[in-house]
C-alpha cells in the first residue's frame, strides 16, 4: 500500500455540479444526472490559484425504457453550440455489463456507445488546491463538431512558455481522437484542431521544450500487439509512446519506445499517461497509470518514472510500488453514488514548493487532490 500524504481529499464531487447550468440544459425531454465529476486537468493561473478542468459525465436517469437503451448525442453545424438528441438501440442488440458504456452485438469488430456524454467544467481552487474558489460555467467546454458528438473527455493541461495547451479526448463514430485547445490565461480556451487520430489516448504535452521541440507522451490503442521474445523483460500491450512537434500542432511519432509494461509486474499489465511530465533536477517526472486485470475494469493505480531531460525515451528510474491508490475512506461518503471501485486516475500535477499538488479522478466519480512531498522522489538520484 502507498504511504499516507499530508493532504489528501476529495475537492469536487457530483453533487457540486449545477446541471441547470449544463450545456445540455433544456435540450432533452429526459432527466439527467451527474454520473461523475472527475479526471481533472490541472494548472496554476497567473493569480496563483489553481484551475481544474473537470470532466462532467452527464447521463440519463432512465436510459432503458420501451425495450431500448438510449444515449445522448450532439448534432449541429461545425463550430456552433448545436443541440442534443437521444438515440435508441434495441436491448437484444446490446451488452450492458459495463456501467460506463454498452457494446453493440454483431459485426466483425467491437462497437460501443456511452451511457453518458461528457463536457468540461473549469473549477478554480485556492493556491493549495484544497478549496473551491469559483466554478466557471460560462467557460465550460462542450462538443462543437461532429468529431465530438459523444463528448469531450479527460483534459490534460500543460503550460509551455507563456501559453497553456490542453489536450482532450473527443469521441464520435468518426474517430476517437485527441483534440487540442490553447489559452493565453488558462481560463479562456480556443479550439485548435484534431492532433492525433483514432484511439490515441492520454496525450500529455511536456511542460517545456527539448532542443527547441515540443514533446508529448501518447498511448495508441489497438486489438493486436506483437509478442516480445520469450524471456523479455517487457510485456506486450498498450504502452506509453512519444511524439515531437515544431509547433505543438503537428506531431511526429518518435521512433524509440517510451515507458513499457514490465513482464514481471502484473499490476501494470496495461498502462497509460497520467499527468503531463514536468522538469525536475533529476529529469522529467512523469506520473502514469498502471492497470491490474480484475473483473471488467481492473485496478487502476498511479506510478512514477524519471525520464532523461534530453532524451525522454530513456527511462532513468521507475518505481514499481504505486504512488497513489484508490481510497475507500475518501470515497465512503459517496458510496450510494459509486459504480466502480479500485480506480484512481491521475491527470494533473503542479509544483508547490516542497511538494506537488496532484489531481486525480477517484472511482470515475470525484476529483481528488493529493499533496505529494518532493522527498518521495528523492530516494533515487541520477
Amino acid at each position: 500500500m502507498s504511504e499516507p500524504f499530508p493532504e489528501d481529499r476529495l475537492v469536487f464531487v457530483p453533487d457540486d455540479v449545477d446541471l441547470s447550468r449544463s450545456p445540455l440544459a433544456g435540450h432533452l425531454d429526459a432527466e439527467t444526472y451527474v454520473l461523475g465529476a472527475f479526471n481533472p486537468g490541472l494548472t496554476r493561473l497567473e493569480s496563483g490559484n489553481l484551475l481544474m478542468m473537470v470532466r462532467v459525465a452527464e447521463a440519463l436517469r432512465d436510459p432503458v425504457h420501451d425495450g431500448h437503451v438510449h444515449a445522448i448525442r450532439w448534432e449541429g453545424e461545425e463550430g456552433s453550440a448545436g443541440h442534443y438528441v437521444l438515440d435508441a438501440w434495441p436491448l437484444e442488440h446490446v451488452d450492458t455489463a459495463d456501467p460506463r458504456k454498452f457494446m453493440l452485438r454483431g459485426g466483425g469488430w467491437r462497437i460501443m456507445a456511452l451511457t453518458s456524454l461528457s463536457w468540461l467544467l473549469p473549477v478554480e481552487l485556492d493556491a493549495a488546491g484544497l478549496k473551491v474558489v469559483a466554478v466557471h460555467y460560462d467557460r465550460a467546454i462542450a462538443p462543437q463538431s461532429s468529431l465530438q458528438c459523444y463528448g469531450v473527455e479527460d483534459a490534460r493541461i500543460s503550460k509551455v512558455g507563456d501559453a497553456w495547451l490542453m489536450t482532450t479526448c473527443s469521441v464520435s463514430p468518426e474517430r476517437h481522437s485527441t483534440t487540442l485547445y490553447s489559452s493565453e490565461n488558462g481560463l479562456d480556451w480556443r479550439f485548435e484542431d484534431i492532433v492525433l487520430d483514432h484511439q490515441n489516448k492520454d496525450m500529455l504535452i511536456f511542460e517545456g521544450l527539448i532542443a527547441g521541440q515540443y514533446w508529448a507522451q501518447t498511448r495508441p490503442l489497438g486489438d493486436l500487439y506483437f509478442a516480445y521474445p520469450p524471456g523479455s523483460e517487457w510485456r506486450s500491450g498498450p504502452s506509453i509512446n512519444l511524439a515531437h512537434s515544431p509547433d505543438g500542432r503537428f506531431w511526429k511519432p518518435f521512433r524509440k519506445p517510451g515507458i513499457r509494461p514490465h513482464a514481471a509486474t502484473l499490476a501494470t499489465a496495461r498502462m497509460g499517461g497520467g499527468a503531463p511530465p514536468i522538469l525536475t533536477d533529476q529529469g522529467w517526472l512523469t506520473l502514469w497509470h498502471g492497470v491490474e486485470p480484475k473483473e471488467i475494469v481492473g485496478i487502476y493505480r498511479t506510478y512514477w518514472s524519471i525520464l532523461d531531460r534530453d532524451d525522454p525515451s530513456r527511462v532513468l528510474h521507475t518505481d514499481h510500488a504505486p504512488l497513489i491508490e484508490a481510497s475507500p475512506a475518501l470515497a465512503a461518503p459517496l458510496e450510494a453514488q459509486m459504480y466502480l471501485h479500485d480506480v484512481v486516475f491521475t491527470t494533473g500535477i503542479v509544483d508547490a514548493g516542497d511538494r506537488y499538488v496532484v489531481a486525480s479522478g477517484e472511482a470515475d466519480l470525484a476529483c481528488r487532490v493529493t499533496h505529494v512531498p518532493k522527498a518521495r522522489f528523492e530516494g533515487w538520484r541520477g
